[in-house]
């Protein structure tokens, strides 16, 4: 983060390229946003009136000037030069927020919103430890879990802050990695896998990302079929739309959507 920035009181016109899922439980909707933001199925509606600023890490500097804000948020080191001449300009590098509630508390203090972000957390925290409580209940202690992706003929593996399920599975249900990816993935957060080494990674459950494919797909291929997970109908497959959102409002909705289905007809 970058400091030594003077920020408007209580700024009202306020562009973000990144962190407006914590932006929108304190009450606060930016006036410009990318558009890969803009479709984030998690916050899609709250955003109607939302100016596209452009492309997500390239945005259109134009445009930012021309909604004349007073504050701009973003996770992206290189715009800042550009950015900066426009308005005053918050850099929080992605990953130094680790989750949920070091965003509210960030932003709350940063909008002078300090309240409703203590509320905000208190009906976010009842929620999670209810989704917890009930999966605690119906999945042992010692149960591994993997976050994948299949993608292009590629899978990919995932560690606790990268999206796709590592956030609401790793840090708000508290589920255990296999120990491979506790030891090689955790760190980096995300390796590609090559076919042969797949199982390697692969834990009792398996929560995987794919677009083009399904579980009854994965079923009957020869190597996702050999997998104890997929043959033991512990497999989750759910569109990039849904999985690879990472902010406040997104981890809480994928955490009961996971405790749903992890607790369906046990």
């Amino acid at each position: 983060m970058n400091g030594d920035i003077e920020i408007p009181v209580l700024p009202k016109r306020i562009v973000a390229e990144e962190y407006i899922g914590s932006l929108i439980p304190l009450g606060t909707i930016p006036v410009g946003a990318p558009g890969l933001t803009l479709q984030n199925m998690y916050f899609q509606e709250a955003l109607q009136d939302v100016t596209d600023t452009g492309t997500y890490g390239k945005m259109n500097a134009e445009k930012i000037f021309a909604l004349d804000p007073d504050l701009i948020i973003t996770g992206n080191n290189d715009s800042y030069p550009t950015l900066s001449k426009i308005a005053p300009t918050i850099v929080v590098p992605y990953g130094e927020l680790k989750n949920a509630h070091e965003e509210l508390t960030y932003f709350g203090q940063l909008l002078g919103k300090e309240k409703e972000a203590a509320d905000w957390l208190a009906e976010y925290d009842k929620r999670i430890a209810s989704a917890k409580a009930k999966v605690d209940k119906a999945i042992p202690a010692e149960a591994t879990f993997s976050i994948m992706e299949n993608a292009d003929k590629t899978t990919y593996v995932y560690g606790d802050n990268f999206g796709r399920g590592g956030q609401p599975i790793y840090q708000a249900l508290g589920r255990k990695p296999p120990a491979e990816v506790a030891d090689e993935i955790m760190e980096k957060q995300w390796a590609e896998l090559s076919a042969e080494v797949i199982s390697k990674y692969a834990g009792d459950y398996i929560i995987l990302t794919s677009n083009t494919r399904t579980v009854e797909s994965f079923k009957s291929d020869p190597l996702w079929g050999s997998l104890p997970a997929v043959k033991n109908d512990r497999l989750y497959v759910w569109k990039e739309e849904r999985s690879w959102y990472y902010d406040p409002l997104a981890v809480l909705s994928q955490t009961e959507e996971l405790a749903d289905w992890l607790t369906k007809s046990k």
